[in-house]
């Protein structure tokens, strides 16, 4: 799929008009009959190519620099709701000891479950302690990783930034691909199309094998 991505990039770049921004370059792939009612994609990519690291907030018993930000045990009873949500809005990913889930789905649950942000222990967002390398180990990884929801039968997802090497973009396209590709209950069956384009151009076609 990779020299089929980079194909693509390269029929985008020539159509492509210069903007005054680094648009975002999305991965398009439209699916058919897939039941959203009863089948579901939720999965967390880890990129091979970022511009930029997610951030990363971590629930902890003790404050750590190393994430972006902590919330202790004692700050966290003290959160508000509309707190949460704002941490919500301005943290991508949120990883915990494990020790704490219990107040943290007891008490923001709801919220954290709306925006698709409860610690995931499927990527390993759950801590068993609090060790600097294990805390330094899990955010390198996640700090890379993008979440995948199929909430309608186009998936969208943002991929990287036009001004990345054209190497990098296929390979994080087609890291997301095959990813989405095994969530698949009929694999390609499940696939109408695939398309990459820029925030402001036409769609370019992925052929299909």
């Amino acid at each position: 799929m990779k020299k089929d991505f980079l194909s693509a990039l390269k029929k985008l770049r020539q159509l492509n008009k210069e903007r005054k921004f680094n648009q975002t370059l999305d991965l398009i792939i439209n699916l058919k009959d897939f039941d959203f009612k009863r089948e579901n994609i939720n999965v967390l990519v880890l990129l091979p190519h970022l511009e930029k690291s997610k951030k990363i907030c971590a629930f902890l018993e003790k404050s750590s620099i190393i994430p972006h930000y902590s919330i202790t045990r004692a700050e966290l009873e003290k959160i508000t709701e509309q707190e949460m949500k704002s941490f919500a809005e301005d943290y991508d990913i949120f990883i915990a000891n494990a020790k704490l889930m219990p107040i943290i789905a007891q008490k923001f649950g709801k919220i954290l479950g709306k925006f698709g942000k409860m610690p995931d222990p499927k990527v390993g967002a759950i801590l068993m302690d609090e060790k600097e390398e294990t805390i330094s180990k899990v955010v390198n990884q996640l700090s890379h990783a993008i979440k995948v929801r199929s909430k309608e039968p186009s998936l969208k997802i943002a991929i990287g930034k036009e001004s990345m090497d054209d190497e990098q973009l296929a390979e994080n396209a087609e890291t997301v691909y095959n990813k989405i590709f095994e969530a698949l209950p009929k694999k390609k069956d499940n696939i109408r199309s695939i398309m990459l384009k820029f925030t402001m151009s036409k769609p370019v076609k992925i052929k299909m094998e």
